[in-house]
């Protein structure tokens, strides 16, 4: 039995030096080799005199064919790699690539009425594939004998062997039913943005249990928002299998991105490394438009140049920053540290606690900003919790709160109290630690909480409740973190929920203040991160701890 590894610890170097990402060769050469001359016959019809794949063709794209159906048993037929996942930067003949493996598994497979299927997120996407397809095949007479093309329901089916390539658009046919063996997924991007992705890739790709031929591939480009959902998941999971954190032989990655190095030397922004990520240069993709585009992006706002280096450099975006995003943001990513809440109030003399939200159409955003007892800096960590009401009435970004939940930084809750018993719990732990100098809040709406704290002590007469102030008054605790993150001072738990929130600030000014509210209104959450401003309006007053009457009593002894 042949041994091999999906996981390509040395991909940095390779990627640098223009090297195969695949690690292995193809398990069984024979298969690969008679795939490969028929994709290589394929004419690809948008160039001039039609040339065939043989001929203008990069060997990363041979090699990625050659590891699919090479890696096909041919005597017991079982596919022993059987899911695939490209990431790619745009214009690097993506679609087209698509067009061809899926027609060459149409060409090549021995299954009859067979069904494969090119899956996409939208019509439009569903059309880039289809259409090359389609024209590859009026291309070639005898593959016009071959196979019937039938444009109006985006079918393509085998004379010989009945099997069918379809492509189907994910926003308007169903996926129900279907028995696909053989499925390639279109931009996983926008699907990750679905709430309903997930359920709709399990029932598209059930009939891969009882295809052991089968196989699924995975074709992409970075998102022009943080990965989320499906998407985000897969992405995840690609890098660990290719890192080697997770052995699994049945999954290929391959992506072309920048090591984490050279994206923090900013080597992205020199012409030289746009191969890196554009393994097409100079067929498909041209460094000279490259290097024009990527001069006029870098004079406009960063969101913007965010979604130019995610789309034709495949460079992750961090935060949707956009031009009237609170200073603060570009900031954040850099005092990321790992804060769990337990570190946080070990290391620290004195807690303030900032709460913001709790409408059933909101999260209800929490803050334990701590000082540092040795080096006075502050210390966040940040949690929320959200309402199973938001995840029907956001269906917008219901996969990226889940995306959170997973991470074990946001709580969906059922019952009304659930979230204001857990910030009751976290409160009275600070207090009981005689760390707490008061929870920081804004007072509309927020009855139900200072109910529940008066329970434990915790009430605006002991002085362990302040009102934060709101709106333009929030100004200095806004300036303060901003500075404070911008001198290395104030360090947070890196989650991907408070970089989601502090992207979604929208800084609105006038002529003597500014105050911070929502890009968007709705989806674009920001309660966690105003939970952090309400604190800092106390903490920037250099309080004390309002230490119970045993702590007095120790401090005293």
């Amino acid at each position: 039995m042949t041994e091999w590894t999906t996981a390509c610890s040395d991909w940095k170097s390779r990627i640098v030096e223009k090297r195969s990402l695949i690690p292995f060769d193809p398990l069984f050469p024979s298969e690969a080799e008679y795939a490969l001359s028929v994709f290589k016959s394929l004419r690809v019809p948008d160039l001039p005199g039609k040339p065939t794949f043989a001929e203008v063709t990069d060997e990363w794209v041979f090699d990625l064919v050659a590891a699919i159906f090479g890696a096909n048993d041919p005597e017991t037929g079982d596919q022993l790699i059987s899911e695939f996942f490209l990431c790619i930067s745009k214009k690097n003949s993506k679609s087209t690539l698509a067009a061809g493996i899926m027609l060459t598994a149409l060409i090549v497979g021995w299954r009859e009425d067979d069904e494969l299927l090119i899956l996409a997120p939208t019509k439009e996407v569903a059309d880039n594939s289809y259409n090359p397809a389609a024209a590859m095949v009026r291309a070639d007479p005898e593959l016009s004998d071959l196979l019937h093309v039938q444009d109006h329901v985006r079918k393509i089916t085998h004379r010989v062997t009945n099997s069918v390539l379809k492509v189907v658009a994910a926003d308007t046919d169903t996926v129900g039913g279907k028995k696909s063996g053989r499925i390639l997924i279109d931009e996983l991007w926008i699907l990750g943005k679905r709430p309903n992705a997930d359920a709709m890739l399990r029932e598209a790709t059930g009939g891969l249990v009882s295809r052991p031929e089968g196989f699924l591939i995975y074709t992409t480009t970075q998102s022009d928002e943080p990965p989320a959902g499906v998407f985000k998941d897969k992405l995840d999971y690609a890098r660990d299998v290719r890192d080697g954190r997770i052995q699994d032989k049945r999954f290929l990655p391959i992506i072309y991105e920048f090591p984490r190095e050279m994206i923090e030397q900013e080597a992205y922004l020199d012409p030289e490394n746009f191969y890196i990520t554009n393994p097409n240069l100079g067929r498909s993709v041209s460094k000279d438009w490259l290097v024009r585009e990527m001069g006029k992006e870098l004079g406009k706002d960063a969101a913007t140049r965010a979604t130019f280096f995610a789309k034709h450099l495949n460079i992750e975006i961090g935060m949707n920053l956009r031009a009237n995003r609170w200073p603060g943001a570009d900031y954040w990513s850099k005092q990321a540290d790992t804060l769990p809440l337990e570190d946080v109030l070990e290391r620290s003399e004195v807690v303030v606690v900032g709460v913001d939200g709790g409408g059933l159409d909101d999260l209800f955003g929490l803050t334990v900003l701590g000082r540092e007892r040795k080096t006075k800096n502050w210390l966040a960590w940040s949690h929320a919790w959200a309402h199973q009401s938001v995840l029907e009435r956001r269906k917008g970004i219901a996969s990226r709160l889940r995306d959170f939940e997973k991470d074990g930084d946001l709580t969906i809750v059922g019952d009304e109290l659930d979230d204001v018993r857990a910030i009751v719990e976290i409160v009275g732990d600070v207090d009981e630690r005689g760390l707490l100098a008061s929870v920081a809040a804004d007072p509309a709406g927020l009855g139900e909480l200072i109910d529940a704290l008066a329970e434990i002590g915790v009430t605006p007469e002991s002085g362990k409740i302040v009102g934060a102030p709101q709106g333009y008054a929030m100004m200095n605790a806004i300036k303060t973190a901003e500075r404070k993150l911008a001198n290395g001072t104030l360090k947070h738990d890196g989650s991907a929920l408070m970089s989601w929130c502090v992207g979604n600030i929208k800084i609105e000014p006038t002529a003597t203040a500014i105050r911070a509210t929502k890009a968007n209104a709705g989806d674009a959450k920001i309660d966690p991160a105003m939970a952090l401003f309400d604190a800092v309006t106390v903490m920037s007053r250099n309080p004390e701890a309002k230490r119970k009457p045993q702590y007095q009593m120790m401090i005293m002894g």
